[in-house]
């Protein structure tokens, strides 16, 4: 050690002895070993999605591919409706809700790193001298920076994204939720008017029996009770008439809010053909439900926006760290004795705030936030059941409804060469009018039927693709474009 010291190749000073330096290095070593274990971020929890290996209720031999979540609405063959959901888009005021939410969040998700980034701050203060002898104009910035350590950085970002990813969700469920009720509104619509129509004939077939009924009545061929029957049928089917009425009420009302406008368009009550899907059937079964669906979109967001706000009260617990620097200057602006010129003093250095006792409520806050994202991945999973419990519940009734709409029509193909015989049995006087009268009511109400078939078909098809997440996907809204005055989603 001696002849260290005094060897002439060591700098002129004297080395300090190994062992006063161990210490020293073994500290820093340790205290940097801890910030870089800190500054990790804990991994995202796995989300393992407990779907299904195949559709239970999916048609026999039906693969596996991609559904069309694009103008889905297309295949009920009706341009009115098309043109309606074109317009709805432009002018749902929840839509534009949705799509100003997502651009806020989109402004603090490019400013998550801020709070972490050098800052600078300007004040002014007047300052009293305690003995009360002179007071002082002060003038001074301060700059911090505060370091990002123990993960915090990484779970700021997380946190932001998480909320964008939520905010997106939202603005595609709104679409959804439009479109599945902008069409189930027009197809209860047109199927209503139809049914009002088919009512009102029957109305008048039943008229017309009446007419021939007390005729009969007057001629002795048929019993009072015969025409008091005929009256009550006929006062049945008024009443039903009010049923559609309401219907083309309601419906022309609920579009009008869903595109934005106080009053329905009178076209709309204009009555026009049932929206219906005819040949189409389910062919393909989605794989893609996951990504498409907004509930399940949004419970992914929650469980990341979760997942960063436990990093950030993980990161409570630990010091915060960072640099500091102030620059003053102070004048003399009263002073009992002289008048003093401007002085200026500037500080720099570390800045460290170290939690000592709080009595564990940094502690208790981490804990209640890891158990939050433990509710949110229970949270994600039941999305994720609920998802497969309705798009198989949708299923299972677009096939059944199929089945019911092809034995409706056949009941009604039926029941209109029926119909034709009896025309013809009449001309050929071997039949009475009064059986015209009946087989005319008899197959309307076998119409009534078949619309009523369809429609329950049409709203299982609509049913199916919201359960599927199927909207239209425009363009995402930017941030930088202003909103138009119909609430426009870019």
């Amino acid at each position: 050690m001696l002849q260290r010291r005094n060897n002439p190749d060591l700098p002129n000073m004297e080395a300090a002895p190994r062992r006063d330096r161990h210490p020293l290095a073994s500290g820093l070593l340790a205290l940097g070993l801890v910030v870089l274990a800190g500054c990790s971020v804990a991994p995202l929890p796995e989300l393992k999605p407990p779907v299904p290996d195949a559709w239970r209720n999916a048609p026999a031999g039906v693969a596996p591919p991609s559904a069309d979540l694009h103008g889905w609405w297309q295949a009920l063959g009706d341009p009115e409706l098309d043109g309606l959901i074109d317009r709805a888009l432009q002018n749902n005021l929840d839509v534009a809700q949705a799509a100003e939410r997502l651009r806020a969040a989109r402004v603090l998700n490019r400013n998550a790193h801020d709070p972490y980034l050098p800052s600078l701050h300007g004040r002014t203060n007047d300052v009293i001298d305690p003995d009360t002898t002179a007071s002082y104009f002060v003038v001074g910035f301060d700059a911090l920076w505060e370091l990002p350590l123990f993960g915090a950085w990484q779970s700021s970002k997380r946190l932001a994204q998480g909320q964008e990813n939520g905010a997106s969700a939202a603005l595609r469920g709104a679409q959804v939720s439009m479109v599945a009720e902008v069409t189930r509104r027009w197809v209860e619509l047109r199927s209503a008017q139809e049914q009002a129509r088919l009512l009102t004939g029957i109305r008048d077939a039943q008229q017309e029996k009446l007419r021939l009924v007390q005729v009969r009545e007057q001629l002795k061929l048929a019993p009072p009770v015969e025409v008091a029957k005929t009256q009550a049928e006929l006062a049945r089917t008024e009443a039903a008439l009010a049923e559609p009425q309401q219907a083309i009420n309601a419906s022309a009302q609920q579009l009008a809010v869903l595109l934005g406008q106080p009053e329905p368009d009178p076209a709309w009550l204009t009555p026009g053909p049932q929206p219906r899907l005819g040949q189409w059937q389910l062919t393909t079964a989605p794989a893609d439900m996951l990504r498409a669906r907004p509930e399940i979109a949004s419970a992914e967001a929650e469980v990341l926006r979760a997942a960063g706000e436990l990093g950030m009260s993980r990161a409570d617990i630990w010091p915060h760290i960072g640099l500091g620097a102030s620059l003053q200057w102070s004048a003399n602006i009263l002073s009992n004795y002289r008048a003093h010129t401007g002085e200026a003093i500037s500080s720099v250095g570390p800045v460290i705030d170290v939690p000592l006792f709080d009595w564990g409520q940094r502690i208790s806050a981490a804990h209640a936030k890891d158990h939050e994202l433990k509710a949110a991945v229970y949270g994600y999973r039941q999305a994720v059941l609920q998802g497969v419990a309705e798009a198989e519940t949708a299923m299972g009734d677009l096939e059944q409804l199929r089945m019911r709409e092809e034995a409706t029509q056949r009941a009604s193909e039926a029941l209109d060469g029926s119909m034709a015989a009896l025309r013809k049995r009449a001309e050929l006087s071997l039949g009475s009018n009064l059986d015209v009268q009946d087989g005319l009511i008899e197959n309307q109400r076998a119409q009534l039927e078949l619309v009523s078939a369809i429609a329950a078909r049409d709203l299982a098809y609509v049913s199916l693709y919201k359960a599927l997440g199927g909207a239209p996907m425009p363009n995402p809204p930017s941030p930088a474009t202003a909103p138009t005055a119909q609430g426009s989603t870019d």
